[in-house]
């Protein structure tokens, strides 16, 4: 006997008394619900597998929502990094208190950042004060800076971070012309006249 005839017979016990009407009433509504276990577990597999269905498409829409951010978030050099997390910490600062910290190339990124968007206005000092604080809240991204290796002529000799200028094997050289690579500011702090010898690295090294 199933579950079901079981049911029925134990409800048919308790209201089998009961007017005609009344009785199939009371059969529908007691019984309305009721799936043998073959359609239960086919209702669960359906619901299971909707579930999974959304929940993947939740997963997708969160990756794009992650990817869209991503790719709005401006791209700024490091000295204006440097100057925003300056704001941050000093909080009365002035334009001027960033004179230090601010490069030529800084400062041009501001310009033009300040020009395609109107709602900084233009010029004004003060204006680029308030595209730092925008920035600072609204987030961003650091532009990755151009790393340079040198290459001496018929040599395998490295010019090391410390400024330090040493000989290896082939086998280590080009491990270490990597691991040493700097950028122009830094070449040029330990000797200008090395800059000549001056090769980009590439995304791939």
């Amino acid at each position: 006997m199933t579950k079901f005839e079981e049911e029925h017979i134990k409800f048919n016990n308790e209201y089998g008394n009961c007017k005609s009407a009344y009785y199939q009433k009371a059969v529908r509504h007691h019984f309305k619900n009721w799936h043998s276990e073959e359609e239960f577990q086919e209702m669960k597999e359906s619901y299971w597998n909707q579930a999974e269905s959304i929940l993947s498409m939740l997963e997708e829409i969160k990756s794009l929502k992650s990817q869209l951010q991503q790719q709005a978030l401006p791209v700024v050099p490091e000295d204006v990094d440097e100057a925003i997390k300056y704001l941050k910490n000093h909080n009365n600062s002035t334009f001027s208190d960033l004179g230090d910290i601010l490069t030529n190339k800084g400062f041009k990124w501001l310009n033009d950042f300040q020009f395609k968007d109107r709602r900084f206005g233009f010029g004004g000092l003060n204006n680029k004060l308030f595209i730092l604080s925008h920035l600072a809240i609204t987030g961003y991204t650091v532009e990755k800076p151009q790393l340079f290796k040198l290459i001496f002529p018929k040599s395998t000799t490295v010019l090391e971070k410390n400024g330090e200028l040493n000989t290896f094997s082939d086998t280590f050289y080009q491990k270490y012309l990597i691991k040493n690579a700097m950028t122009e500011q830094e070449i040029k702090s330990i000797d200008e006249r090395y800059w000549q010898f001056a090769v980009p690295v590439g995304d791939g090294e």
